[in-house]
């Protein structure tokens, strides 16, 4: 893309998108630009790609607005697949926790996950790798390109358990994570969604 775009380095290369860090219009910001999925129909691909761009910008004012700590839309052409956001402080919670880092922000992440919640909407894609964490401005979340909007509740036990998953596989150190995090959930409600999350839980048991 041209314009007033500076880009930067790469953040993340994925199945679904590039993302580099940049300047927008002399703002520190991040750009996601889709990359097509050739196995699919150039038609549909296009059109697949323009819907869940568009979502994406929807869930990202919705949660905006509801103060909850997301990147701010700055610009986007869903034609030609990018997406530019403000760039959001800090780096990622993994990095932070493996690298010996405290974990005292855990209920503080439950009581974000659940204001979330709160607005209808699932991450779908909950892990510390989407979650950045600044000493001095403490967490926020990003890339919102799985979440949907749902009256569901299963989806939200779902987030729940992806990160279960994470915190287990990637920082088996920190002892009750999970049991942490949910504290902080029950603060704000909820318990309907931790009781999905405890069946959810149960059931990945007794299969695994």
């Amino acid at each position: 893309m041209t314009g007033p775009w500076v880009g930067a380095e790469m953040l993340h290369q994925g199945a679904e998108a590039v993302v580099h860090a940049g300047r927008w219009m002399g703002r520190e910001a991040v750009l996601k630009q889709r990359q097509p999925r050739t196995w699919r129909h150039p038609d549909l691909d296009a059109r697949l790609s323009k819907s869940r761009m568009s979502a994406e910008v929807r869930l990202l004012r919705r949660l905006h607005l509801a103060a909850v700590p997301v990147p701010v839309l700055l610009a986007i052409d869903a034609t030609a697949g990018w997406i530019i956001t403000s760039r959001m402080p800090g780096g990622p919670l993994f990095d932070h926790l493996r690298n010996g880092g405290d974990s005292d922000m855990l209920e503080e992440l439950g009581a974000t996950i659940r204001r979330i919640h709160a607005t209808g909407i699932s991450h779908g894609d909950l892990t510390t790798h989407n979650i950045l964490w600044d000493d001095e401005h403490g967490l926020s979340i990003i890339d919102f390109g799985l979440s949907q909007i749902t009256d569901d509740i299963e989806p939200l036990g779902l987030d729940l358990q992806v990160l279960n998953e994470c915190l287990k596989a990637s920082h088996p150190n920190i002892e009750g994570a999970i049991d942490r995090v949910l504290a902080g959930y029950l603060g704000e409600g909820g318990k309907d969604v931790v009781t999905r999350f405890n069946d959810i839980r149960g059931r990945v048991r007794y299969h695994g």
